[in-house]
């Protein structure tokens, strides 16, 4: 679902128009935390990822990862950026300006986007076997700004997949998942991580067998650890045999890119991940 847009935010975002430079609340706007699609909430930019140029509209030297699409204007001049989720217009990307190491600068529109501020951000971490499967479930939640699926709980500094699969390293294939705390909570996606898997089974999901494919919660909190832990318990009260296990958060090194967002990139479906009502 899109959110309400103005008449003004139809004329950029929608119709590819061009806020006037230095008018946009975000322009010399530098809090923590992340901007989002103004249309359909998805994250785009960490603040981490700002400057300033002087340019008139707010820049940023990244992205994040699979958040934007870059695509040629119709008259091949410059290269416009969208949402990667809803399409929506954000701006151009121009590169070798030398503003940055990087050597890149999305300027984008103000407009385009909303903020949410560092104090409203919770991280989370889940294991469920293919993280493939795992990832698509937990980005759709209302609420949740971006997720990305990585190795942990292991002993080998930055495994790569072909390591993890080996079964050497300790490693589960998980998800990090931020979301906003306005919009949904902890208990909200740690239900949904549930009711995709089958938290029964041990070293395996399915056709998916070994270490890495475990069920496992790895908890930022004590208040994530109890959350888990009551949901836990009320699977058990209903006859399940729960095996999923809890440990506090560590190291979490990014999978890589070909990993992330899967399904999406390549329009398919998960094959042993499918919901199932497990709460009342």
């Amino acid at each position: 679902m899109y959110n309400e847009l103005t008449e003004q935010e139809k004329r950029v975002i929608l119709e590819k128009g061009t806020e006037k430079p230095f008018s946009g609340k975000y322009n010399d706007h530098y809090e923590n935390g992340i901007y989002t699609c103004r249309r359909c909430g998805a994250a785009l930019y960490r603040s981490s990822s700002k400057f300033k140029s002087g340019c008139g509209w707010p820049s940023y030297d990244d992205s994040i990862k699979g958040a934007v699409k870059e695509s040629l204007d119709a008259d091949g001049m410059r290269t416009e950026i969208t949402c990667a989720n809803c399409g929506g217009h954000l701006g151009h990307v121009f590169r070798g300006e030398g503003f940055t190491e990087k050597n890149t600068r999305h300027c984008v529109n103000s407009i385009s986007m909303d903020f949410v501020p560092e104090s409203r951000i919770e991280r989370a971490v889940f294991a469920s076997g293919c993280f493939w499967g795992v990832q698509h479930h937990l980005h759709k939640i209302d609420g949740v700004l971006a997720t990305k699926v990585g190795y942990t709980g292991g002993e080998t500094d930055n495994p790569t997949y072909k390591q993890v699969c080996s079964g050497d390293t300790g490693h589960a294939e998980a998800v990090m998942v931020e979301f906003d705390r306005d919009k949904t909570d902890y208990e909200t996606i740690a239900k949904i991580y549930f009711e995709t898997h089958d938290p029964t089974q041990v070293d395996r999901q399915g056709p998916d067998i070994g270490e890495q494919y475990r069920s496992e919660i790895f908890y930022f909190s004590q208040q994530q650890k109890q959350t888990a832990e009551k949901l836990i318990k009320r699977l058990e009260e209903k006859g399940l045999d729960v095996a999923t296990e809890l440990s506090k958060a560590n190291e979490f090194w990014d999978a890589e890119d070909y990993h992330q967002h899967y399904y999406k990139k390549n329009g398919k479906t998960p094959y042993c991940h499918i919901y199932q009502k497990k709460f009342d």
